[in-house]
């Protein structure tokens, strides 16, 4: 599936209602440039999920779990080889909902010869307060 929206932080939720209902468990890869939007996205979801704890980047601490179902990664600073490195290919495993900023088709192409559910989220500032969003579920 291969689906693209043209939305604002107001209208976040209609992408989030969606992509719920189609890629309920796996690993979605969030990519755009910095301030793109990645965080503010997996706050939409933390909010979907009923999380109530506050959503930050985790880019020096790696990995923020927010609950059972719900974990954030950066991979920006460290980057793949250092992430592989300690083991967290496993974490990925893990039921629920995975967001990794920074992932790349390297570590797509692991998780699906892992046989690990994977969509991308693809993030495009297009204006001010206006984002793209081009989701692939594979």
């Amino acid at each position: 599936m291969k689906k693209r929206y043209e939305l604002s932080e107001e209208q976040i939720d209609t992408l989030v209602e969606e992509f719920v209902k189609e890629f309920p468990n796996g690993v979605v890869l969030l990519k755009g440039d910095l301030a793109a939007g990645k965080t503010t996205l997996v706050k939409a979801f933390a909010k979907k999920l009923g999380i109530t704890k506050d959503v930050t980047s985790p880019t020096f601490s790696l990995q923020h779990i927010y609950s059972d179902g719900l974990y954030h990664y950066d991979l920006y600073n460290k980057g793949l080889e250092h992430f592989l490195s300690l083991g967290m290919l496993e974490e990925l495993e893990k039921n629920g909902l995975h967001f990794v900023e920074w992932g790349d088709k390297h570590l797509e192409n692991l998780l699906i010869d892992a046989g690990i559910d994977v969509a991308t989220i693809d993030i495009n500032k297009i204006a001010f307060d206006k984002r793209e969003y081009i989701v692939c579920i594979h």
